[in-house]
């Protein structure tokens, strides 16, 4: 049995339990949500599995009977194969409101599973997520500050060479990899991808072409990190606009892909509107672009765009573990000046430059600056993330931060 490795969201999630009546979790598959529940809550909760055809009907046919046999506190995982049960499970919540932690729920379908809790548990659940593991969970590390917070970056992570971040890059951060370093990389990740297409891809929208659909995924991981033109992207394909916004849309519900959209400010310059498309893991993106050798990875014409996802995942999941909602975008102008991130915390925007060199300059955060001029008393000191060792200032509101302090 694999050791249980430590997630952030536990004192969220624990909380969460002492004061609503149902909490929900949702995220991609294989990113933990079951393995997290029934660690913590194994010893006082029941557990069902919802996957299971027979369960599933069973939950549909007769919900207050299912209920009736499976009694709080239960977990009830993978709950968006049986939507109907949600209303039944707020007719036993209101039978005793006050009554903490009575149904922690998981679900893989955000688009499916957000509608029918905001319908049935509105006011009883609270929704958190759980995605792949952050590089400071697989090292199994105590949670620190933000790198802009007080105290941020004080613990150094282990040290490790070049080629070791991008071989990680590679394997990317879905517990079962990170817990079982002998897997097979590029076989795990071949069966997601196949698993993840039957079962949600079919249910979420009618494909009838998958060979189609993988050339979509493939054609999407290629222009990750960039402005992305779905117009473009449809007829490079041969599909039609709707159909490539359907399909883009079935990989946010489940959580593959985060859509960044550009920061707009009213500061007389005319801003790119166009969104940037990132894939939730590293991995899954090393592996549709056919990237299988580290070096390969850093010095190919892909290397930003793996290092940019790398950074925005582990922002993304710094946030989302500690139960908030990340509000990250990007910032472009017409002529080209650009800043990768720009992370929402405490009123103020965090400019976030990404560079693939491990010797930081001053000059690499330009971009930073000019936003800063742009912005104002909105934009805070931003950082320039780079894969080497060295934290050091990179002017008066700037500096350097290594991707392994991040």
């Amino acid at each position: 049995m694999d050791a249980y490795i430590p997630r952030t969201l536990e004192t969220v999630l624990q909380r969460a339990a002492r004061e609503f009546p149902a909490v929900v979790v949702t995220g991609p598959r294989q990113s933990g949500k079951t393995t997290l529940l029934r660690h913590l809550f194994g010893p006082t909760h029941g557990y069902v599995s919802l996957e299971a055809p027979d369960v599933r009907a069973a939950a549909e046919e007769d919900p207050r009977g299912f209920l009736a046999a499976n009694p709080p506190p239960v977990v009830f995982d993978e709950v968006q194969q049986a939507p109907g049960l949600l209303p039944y499970v707020k007719e036993g919540i209101d039978q005793d409101r006050d009554r903490a932690g009575q149904y922690l729920l998981t679900g893989s379908q955000n688009l499916l599973l957000a509608e029918t809790v905001t319908e049935s548990l509105a006011g009883r659940a609270a929704m958190l997520r759980l995605l792949p593991l952050s590089r400071r969970e697989a090292a199994n590390r105590p949670q620190a500050p933000l790198p802009w917070e007080p105290g941020g970056g004080a613990a150094e992570a282990a040290p490790s060479s070049i080629r070791d971040l991008w071989a990680s890059f590679l394997r990317g951060q879905y517990p079962e990899l990170v817990a079982r370093p002998g897997r097979d990389t590029t076989l795990w990740h071949s069966a997601y991808v196949q698993t993840y297409l039957e079962r949600d891809v079919r249910s979420l929208r009618q494909v009838g072409d998958l060979s189609q659909y993988q050339a979509f995924l493939r054609a999407l991981a290629a222009r990750s990190a960039q402005l992305v033109n779905l117009s473009e992207l449809g007829r490079d394909l041969g599909v039609a606009l709707n159909t490539v916004k359907a399909w883009l849309s079935v990989l946010e519900a489940t959580y593959q892909v985060t859509v960044l959209r550009p920061y707009f400010a009213n500061v007389g310059k005319r801003l790119v509107k166009t969104p940037k498309i990132y894939f939730t893991d590293v991995g899954t993106l090393c592996y549709l672009t056919g990237l299988r050798d580290p070096e390969h990875a850093a010095s190919g014409p892909m290397a930003g765009a793996i290092f940019e996802t790398a950074v925005l995942a582990e922002i993304v999941k710094a946030l989302t573990h500690r139960g908030v909602d990340p509000q990250v975008y990007f910032w472009r102008t017409a002529a080209g000046t650009e800043v990768d991130f720009l992370v929402a915390h405490g009123g103020k925007l965090v400019p976030v430059e990404v560079k693939t060199s491990a010797t930081p300059r001053p000059a690499m955060a330009s971009s930073i600056r000019g936003l800063q001029r742009d912005l104002g008393d909105l934009a805070d000191p931003g950082f320039v993330v780079h894969p080497g060792e060295m934290r050091l200032p990179l002017g008066p509101r700037a500096s350097a931060l290594p991707f392994s302090r991040l």
